[in-house]
């Protein structure tokens, strides 16, 4: 067994692709941690906003919370059209596409890769903080925790989605049950007490106001918060995940990933102001995060506490998958309409976008590097990806169902009415929340996303203009015809070689196949500066090699000759000398086919690669840059094997002259 494939698993064939596909079951650990890891830290992204006007703000967290679930059951109804509607692949870049253009598209699809790139900082950075909450130990190694879960995480989707799914689904729902359970306790604690509820392990006393609770500290919050509603998409995102019928496992899997999220939202949020909770400062010593305080207050540090601790743990730092999962689909189809290199379209070996699944493990394990991982120095870019995603589906689904409506009969135009309804209202609410984000959150760090977003929608164009370049250029009309000579003339053919050889035979014969004008190049004076130059007598040796190993059994057979020729190369470069005679040729000759053959061994070991110079590739890679358009390079290889031991006696004892 290779390494790869210990690593990775066995190559999956196209056949098995259907068999791959998940359910609800699977589909909530794969596309639902992002959605249910930030009920952990939506309301304490409010929290950190409102500590500053004290007790004061933390009387106000339970109202935000209550407009944030407004705004996501609005999102649920629209992306339950919107599955309904494109049950093979319901993207915000593909509806607005579609209904809004080829612009609108693109820039749903930047927003959603910055959206889904951040999600991946955010999720690991949130999960380690929990991670350090519980043991403070290990707040110094902060950062080299992050990057050790996101190369666990990448190692894990790109053996493929549904054993990403299976494998997350023994935290996913040990995080639901054990923190369901908890939230339960505690609000039966508070509404058996009189008053507010004596909690087991006070939470540390609450700073001292420092501001006014003002409507702008409220929107604020309200912005900070939104980031508990990431994650909703990724459900239709990703509808080519599902197994046949789609749209039924896609609708479960929203509702389940939705309902236990609201419901998350609404008990974490209430039992934190009835237990006074308010959001510490993660980069201070003995940091706590908001569910850690919770947890303790509630059932105190016993082993429900850190059941429940190391489930967040596992939760936030795994939600990073729902991105794994959604963002190399995306790119896979960005990539198909010549809007991303070309690689990212293609399935690896598991039937995942490995390109995709890579790029999103280099991009945010830069970000996490950047930031230090700290959730806090990363909630202010967070929100603006994804809300504007949001926005640009909703609208063009309002603009989908607006075009149902004027072309279908009337009988089902009052269905239609009510879905351009509920996208128009979702693509109004998201492009308020937006709005509001974008004003809130713009001087802590949403201006840089207000970079990104258009610098990489700028990519995306850079790259389309790339390949339609290219296009121009191979698909002219008239120039993909088969031009038909009467009397085609052979091309002209070079073999650069080190030495006479097996190789250089091999390659010689195959040129003498192509064409009767051979000419094979030996190129001296390659020695470094310790070495002497190569003298007369090497090149008379291998002249009189030359002679005896192809002369003479050519001419003996009437064949044409190829003829051998040693060039000088004071500065020891194989490719101006081979340059050189490639122009000679042009000149003599112009518009004459030139093909280089290149003779190249191939090692029977992965670990004989370092014992070779591998200049033949090299050359060859130089040659296609400059040798021009009339010319072709043609590698020969020899495969070195390691021989039987019969091979090996063999070689090294002549065999006997027969007898008479």
């Amino acid at each position: 067994m290779s390494f790869l494939k210990f690593l990775l698993g066995r190559p999956v064939a196209n056949r098995e692709a259907e068999g791959r596909k998940i359910g609800v079951v699977a589909g909530v650990p794969a596309m639902g941690l992002d959605g249910l890891g930030s009920a952990s830290y939506g309301p304490e992204a409010a929290l950190a906003v409102l500590a500053v006007a004290g007790t004061a703000g933390l009387e106000h967290l339970t109202p935000i919370i209550w407009v944030i679930l407004a705004l996501l059951a609005v999102l649920f109804l629209s992306y339950w059209q919107t599955i309904a509607a494109y049950p093979n692949n319901g993207s915000s870049y593909l509806v607005a596409r579609e209904n809004l253009g080829e612009k609108s598209g693109l820039l749903a699809a930047a927003a959603l890769m910055v959206d889904y790139l951040l999600n991946v900082a955010v999720g690991i950075s949130a999960g380690v903080g929990a991670l350090t909450s519980a043991l403070p130990v290990l707040h110094p190694y902060t950062l080299p925790l992050c990057l050790g879960i996101l190369a666990v995480i990448t190692l894990v989707n790109l053996r493929g989605t549904r054993e990403a799914g299976l494998a997350l689904s023994v935290p996913t729902y040990l995080f639901i049950a054990s923190l369901a359970a908890v939230l339960v306790w505690g609000l039966f604690k508070m509404m058996g007490a009189e008053g507010p509820p004596q909690p087991v392990v006070p939470p540390p006393p609450h700073p001292q106001g420092q501001e006014a609770l003002t409507l702008w500290l409220l929107l604020r919050a309200f912005a900070s918060g939104c980031t508990a509603m990431t994650g909703v998409e990724a459900v239709s995102n990703s509808m080519s995940a599902f197994r046949e019928p789609r749209v039924k496992y896609a609708h479960g899997t929203l509702a389940a990933i939705v309902a236990v999220l609201g419901l998350l939202l609404l008990g974490i949020a209430h039992l934190a102001q009835g237990y006074g909770i308010m959001a510490m400062d993660q980069t201070a010593e003995g940091y706590q995060s908001v569910l850690s305080q919770l947890v303790a207050a509630v059932a105190g540090r016993n082993w429900l506490y850190y059941l429940t601790i190391s489930s967040v743990l596992a939760v936030l730092c795994l939600s990073a998958n729902t991105s794994f999962v959604g963002f190399p689909r995306l790119c896979h189809l960005v990539a198909q309409d010549g809007y991303l290199p070309r690689p990212f379209a293609v399935p690896g070996r598991r039937l995942v976008y490995s390109v995709g699944v890579l790029f999103l493990t280099v991009g945010a394990g830069g970000l996490l590097i950047l930031f230090g991982g700290i959730t806090d120095r990363l909630i202010p870019l967070f929100a603006v990806g994804a809300v504007m995603s949001f926005t640009l589906s909703q609208a063009g689904m309002a603009a989908h169902w607006w075009r149902a409506g004027k072309d279908g009969e009337a009988g089902s135009r009052g269905g239609t009415r009510l879905k351009l309804a509920i996208n128009g209202t979702g693509a109004l609410f998201t492009a308020a929340a937006l709005l509001v984000i974008l004003v809130a959150k713009f001087t802590e760090g949403a201006w840089l996303t207000a970079i990104i977003i258009p610098a990489a929608l700028l990519l995306l164009v850079t790259v389309r203009h790339y390949y339609d370049g290219v296009d121009r250029q191979v698909l002219r009309g008239a120039e993909r015809r088969i031009a038909v000579r009467s009397d085609p003339t052979p091309p002209a053919v070079l073999v650069p070689i080190a030495r006479w050889d097996r190789l250089s035979r091999k390659a010689v014969e195959v040129a003498r196949q192509l064409s009767p004008e051979v000419t094979v190049l030996h190129v001296t004076e390659l020695a470094g500066p310790d070495e002497e130059a190569p003298d007369e007598a090497q090149s008379k040796a291998l002249r009189e090699e030359w002679r005896d190993a192809v002369e003479q059994p050519l001419q003996r057979a009437g064949a044409p000759l190829p003829r051998l020729r040693l060039l000088s190369s004071p500065f020891r470069s194989v490719l101006a000398p081979l340059l050189r005679e490639v122009e000679a040729v042009q000149r003599r000759s112009p518009g004459r086919a030139i093909v280089v053959v290149l003779p190249e061994l191939v090692e029977g070991h992965w670990w004989a690669r370092v014992m070779h110079e591998h200049r033949e590739r090299r050359l060859r890679a130089q040659l296609l840059r400059h040798g021009g358009a009339g010319l072709t390079v043609l590698s020969v290889p020899w495969q070195l094997v390691p021989p039987a031991p019969a091979e090996a006696m063999a070689e090294e004892e002549p065999a006997p002259e027969p007898a008479g």
